[in-house]
């Protein structure tokens, strides 16, 4: 392999450290006027052919992009953050802490209906999986939560989910008194002594 000359490094640097591809005018104005930039550009493409990155044309103007046969094996996932809303909060807590369970035990729970996107919303975001039919009148579809819920959670089983003291001790419940029982102190009736 010959040493590139002057300009083709030129013409590389400038590849390299341009954030927008380059139109082969703006090249031109950084070489000196005798030079061939279609010359130093076959060049440049010829000593990247087959490497990592290569120099390409694209809507008249050149970059250094990746090279096409490596695209698939680069594909970078990046992982949006959302917050949930309140609803989609309570929903995830009712099912793993009740699973499996239906829509319509969920919305009992909570007291009041579930919008339409919620439970899309958990099980786009894979935290909930539906979990086969129950056996009573119009076979309601139930949920549980799913692995990536555990995996998100650091959980190894939703066994390891904090019980009702902890959340209590952790400040993530309100302390309320317990409702009185049927039959006992507050519920209309005296207390016999």
């Amino acid at each position: 392999m010959r040493a590139p000359t002057r300009d083709v490094r030129i013409v590389e640097a400038l590849l390299f450290a341009s954030p927008q591809p380059v139109d082969e005018k703006e090249i031109a104005s950084r070489l000196g006027e005798d030079a061939d930039v279609g010359a130093c550009l076959g060049r440049l493409a010829e000593d990247y052919r087959g490497r990592g990155v290569e120099p390409v044309r694209i809507a008249g103007k050149w970059s250094f992009r990746t090279a096409m046969d490596l695209g698939a094996d680069l594909k970078i996932r990046s992982v949006r953050r959302r917050r949930l809303s309140r609803a989609a909060l309570e929903t995830l807590a009712i099912i793993a802490y009740h699973q499996p369970v239906t829509r319509a035990e969920v919305e009992a729970i909570r007291g009041v209906s579930l919008s339409r996107g919620t439970l899309d919303l958990l099980l786009e975001i894979g935290w909930i999986r539906p979990s086969g039919r129950r056996r009573t009148p119009g076979r309601p579809l139930q949920w549980r939560t799913s692995d990536e819920f555990l995996e998100h959670f650091g959980l190894e089983s939703v066994d390891d989910l904090p019980g009702r003291d902890e959340l209590l001790a952790a400040g993530l419940l309100e302390s309320r008194p317990d409702l009185p029982l049927p039959g006992g102190p507050g519920d209309g009736e005296e207390e016999s002594s």
